[in-house]
């Protein structure tokens, strides 16, 4: 019995791509809220690394200077990223600091 390929087009490919690189999840996570084979999208998130396109094996004829924005972006992204982790943490950590002070509060007044 023959197997179903299914084809899928050049957006859908470059948008789970695109949900993995930019998110981080895992590949197998990703495949299964898309309901896609881990290894179909596997093959996609490499072949975009190693050519710049999930739906072509040709690497892009020229590099563009849109490919150097994209690396100081994801270096932009990743610092972003970092700064709101330390931002959270010290939100959290005032928080904390606060609820001390108010149970302090209330039982001084008592």
């Amino acid at each position: 019995m023959a197997s179903r390929k299914r084809i899928y087009d050049t957006e859908f490919r470059e948008g789970a791509v695109r949900i993995v690189t930019e998110t981080g999840k895992p590949i197998p996570e990703v495949a299964e809220d898309l309901g896609i084979r881990p290894g179909t999208l596997h093959s996609w998130v490499s072949r975009a690394r190693r050519t710049g396109s999930p739906s072509s094996d040709r690497p892009v004829a020229e590099p563009s200077p849109g490919g150097r924005v994209r690396e100081r972006e994801r270096a932009e992204l990743e610092r972003l990223r970092t700064e709101a982790r330390e931002k959270d943490k010290r939100i959290r950590e005032l928080e904390r600091e606060r609820d001390v002070c108010k149970r302090f509060v209330a039982l001084w007044v008592k």
